[in-house]
């Protein structure tokens, strides 16, 4: 059934009160809920999935109806009234893990978007909030549940929608800690572990303690409950839940110590429980009327701990790495078959919408908004926007209406970034004539949206002659002038400070050379490093003018992370859709020849400088400029292991004390195919640990030349156990991710995945649909690629009993 954002109609009734009663059991969980309603309409409809009905009454009258597959319709008083039932769920035998589930003993919950309909009868949508209290009955040591613990239970007093509800129930420890509010309440804060993980919890504990901390002094935000629980769940479908004062996490995104977590994951989990806890005031106590606005609390809170990662480590290394995931995931997205607005207007099943569109691009709105209105108007902005909104289920309507009351501004325009779907295209042409430098900028793609460009003019030296202005570009054409004593050179679109794609015809090598906007720089390196590799594809040499420029950089004195950055060639994918954009059809098996070419010749023109970049190693620390210098030192330590054989790359993984330089040296050593032996000495160092575990099984697929052989090895793994999410990303999204792997010409890399898609499917629907998106850019490829790719979306889509979740997925993408 489509769903459509046009259709959206209020609740027929408001809930005043929920307590819930759990008799957890494996097989037979009793749950008992009484819900007072305030009165409304003669009929009420409750939400409720894979239920088994033991009884219901209505003030205390036992009701006659009886529910259907998807929820329970009743005639019921037009005063207030109360609701009571109790219902049967068998939390094992859940293995989609959306609702009330097991995990290795454990009981954990996962409601966001749709699950809580699956724990009990309810109006399971967000626009309906009240306040909870629940008890869970249960011999386990550990009863958790939202809000603070009260004799008997818990009881949550900030009204919510049901989509955060949460309970946990287990054997765990705690590692505990506490935080001082600015207003002086003393909160405890738990971060719940299995027994044994207790010593992988301090640095999640530090990340939640400086984010409480950032959001008191950044958005004048406090914590309003006198506890806050995060449990670590090994068996979880996403990276984490921001359910009120008990977030849910994938253990990944938790358990780290210096052994077994590299730097990128000491900084994914930093920015993860920094984004769950900012849901606090962005997304729970102001949550999204309906599902469409998803991007309301998604965009926001993803803007929000960008600028906290930002400000914790580097914010030109932050917004590098935030552009490359952008482009990689959201434009990929925007190009193909499954393109939508940042707001949806439809759809068929709402897990398919949790979307890099949704979620990277819904932040770089919000970049762009605060860019417009500045530092001081976007916190007034912020301000009458919690002020005003507090406890209430809002619109993209609410939220643009704040900042036109706030600063003044008209943002009818700016809303078509919410309603339109694929990335615009900016054209520039330059001129300059007697003192005057003109800059024509041209958009195309939809409607004429308000677009901000950040502007600088450069002399022939590299002096900065006009420092960062930001025009706004609202027609489909537009000049704008600047006198000039010279022509100067243009670095344009300075921290990427719209999504969008550039036309212009650019120096490059001057870019990197002199450009003082760190990101644009990096952009320079980056897109002469796209003409270098199309040019190696056509058949051309490696350039030298792009390993010069690369070379004075990374041996200059930079910032170690963006120098690592820099070398960091194009990926395959990437390269892909840069060919395709400008109509030529790519073809992965010569893009990867390209990109070893590049490596090669760029290995062979730091020959002499590679020693003094790898440096020796440091007692590791996590400090974000330790790990910038690690990352240096990997990089050319990659380089190396091309000229040496993996001579260096084997010391380095010998003699590694931290997972960093320990993953590090192995991916360099499987890289140039010398990997064998030290992939088994890791296997057998670490297959005890789950999350390290994943690492080996990621690595061996992503740098094999053979990814459907490897894949198809590793599956057969004793550790391969497709019902946890993470160990079969672990491999299946590896595969998608092995671009020419992926796109062998024989199609084996496409059959391969719709096997396991289909063999998934009917376990955990939403981990399959979201894997799925591998085959959307199929319209990039040859004519055999793309009848290939098809064919396996057609054969997904004929097997029997598919999920509602990948059906659209895959009806989306072959069209």
């Amino acid at each position: 059934m489509t769903v459509r954002l046009a259709d959206y109609t209020p609740p027929s009734h408001i809930v005043e009160h929920v307590d819930l009663t759990f008799r957890l059991h494996p097989t037979q969980t009793r749950v008992i809920s009484r819900i007072r309603f305030a009165a409304g309409g003669p009929v009420l409809r409750l939400d409720g999935e894979k239920l088994r009905l033991i009884s219901a009454r209505v003030d205390g009258v036992a009701i006659a109806e009886q529910p259907d597959e998807t929820g329970l319709t009743l005639a019921v008083p037009e005063a207030a009234f109360t609701f009571e039932a109790e219902v049967e769920i068998s939390p094992s035998e859940n293995t989609a893990l959306e609702g009330l589930y097991m995990s290795n003993g454990m009981y954990c919950t996962q409601c966001e978007a749709e699950g809580f309909r699956k724990i009990t009868f309810y109006p399971d949508r967000p626009d309906v909030m009240a306040p909870f209290r629940v008890r869970i009955e249960s011999d386990l040591p550990v009863l958790l549940s939202n809000g603070d613990p009260v004799d008997g239970g818990w009881d949550d007093p900030w009204p919510k929608p049901s989509y955060l509800f949460a309970l946990v129930a287990g054997d765990l420890v705690a590692h505990r800690g506490s935080f001082t509010t600015m207003s002086g309440r003393e909160v405890a804060l738990n971060i719940w572990v299995r027994p044994g993980d207790e010593d992988r919890c301090d640095y999640a504990m530090g990340a939640l303690i400086r984010s409480m901390k950032w959001d008191e002094q950044v958005y004048g935000r406090e914590y309003d409950l006198s506890v806050f629980n995060i449990v670590a769940v090994d068996d979880f479908n996403m990276g984490a839940m921001e359910n009120k004062g008990l977030n849910i996490f994938n253990s990944k995104y938790v358990l780290a110590r210096p052994e077994t977590a590299t730097d990128e994951d000491f900084a994914r989990i930093e920015a993860i429980i920094a984004h769950e806890y900012f849901h606090n005031w962005t997304g729970n106590r102001i949550t999204c009327r309906d599902w469409f606005q998803l991007c309301l609390k998604e965009g926001l809170t993803v803007f929000r701990d960008q600028q906290f990662s930002g400000d914790m480590r580097s914010h030109a290394v932050k917004r590098i790495e935030d552009v490359l995931m952008l482009r990689a995931r959201q434009f990929r997205e925007d190009s193909g078959p499954l393109a939508h607005p940042v707001r949806p207007e439809a759809y068929e099943e709402i897990n398919n919408f949790y979307t890099a569109t949704v979620y990277e691009k819904g932040a770089e709105v919000i970049g762009m908004l605060k860019l417009l209105v500045g530092d001081e108007g976007y916190a007034r902005a912020l301000d009458l926007y919690f002020d005003r909104h507090d406890g209430q289920a809002c619109t993209i309507e609410d939220w643009l209406r704040v900042f036109e009351d706030a600063t003044g501004r008209d943002l009818a325009q700016f809303k078509r970034w919410y309603t339109e779907a694929g990335t615009p295209r900016v054209h520039v042409e330059e001129a300059y004539e007697n003192g005057e430098y003109a800059l024509t900028l041209s958009q195309k793609g939809g409607s004429p949206k308000v677009i901000p460009i950040a502007l600088g003019l450069l002399g022939a030296n590299g002096d900065e002659v006009l420092p960062t202005t930001v025009l706004e570009l609202t027609e489909p054409v537009q000049t704008f002038r600047f006198p000039a004593a010279a022509r100067p050179v243009a670095s344009v679109l300075r921290g990427f400070s719209a999504p969008v794609e550039l036309e212009m015809q650019r120096d490059h090598a001057f870019l990197l050379a002199h450009d003082t906007d760190p990101f644009n720089r990096w952009e320079a390196g980056r897109a002469l490093a796209k003409e270098v590799m199309a040019g190696v594809i056509a058949g051309a040499p490696v350039r030298a003018d792009w390993l010069d420029g690369l070379a004075a950089l990374v041996t200059g004195d930079m910032d170690p992370a963006f120098r690592a950055l820099a070398l960091r060639l194009p990926g395959e994918d990437d390269m892909a859709q840069t060919l395709h954009a400008s109509g030529v059809v790519p073809d992965p098996d010569r893009i990867r020849a390209a990109r070893k070419a590049m490596a090669q010749a760029l290995a062979e023109r730091l020959r002499g400088d590679l020693s003094a970049l790898i440096g020796s190693p440091e007692p590791w620390s996590p400090d974000p400029a330790q790990a910038g210098r690690r990352a240096l030192r990997l990089a050319a330590l990659s380089l190396l292991s091309r000229l040496d054989g993996g001579a260096e790359a084997a010391r380095a993984y010998a003699a590694a004390d931290n997972m960093t330089e320990e993953a590090g040296a192995l991916a360099c050593l499987l890289e140039v195919g010398v990997g064998a032996d030290a992939a088994l000495a890791f296997e057998a160092k670490w297959r005890h640990d789950r999350i390290v575990m994943d690492k080996w099984f990621t690595l061996q697929i992503l740098h094999s030349d053979d990814a459907v052989g490897m894949t198809g090895r590793l599956v057969q793994h004793p550790l391969f156990d497709m019902k946890n999410p993470n160990r079969f990303r672990a491999v299946i999204s590896a595969l998608a991710a092995n671009h020419a792997g992926f796109h062998r010409a024989d199609g084996a890399g496409y059959r391969l995945l719709a096997d396991w898609l289909i063999r998934l499917d009917p376990v955990n629907p939403q981990t399959a649909a979201r894997m799925s998106s591998a085959f959307d850019s199929w319209s990039r490829y040859d004519a055999d690629r793309q009848a290939m790719m098809k064919d396996q979306l057609r054969r997904i889509l004929a097997t029997p009993g598919l999920s509602r979740d990948l059906a659209e997925m895959a009806g989306r993408m072959v069209g």
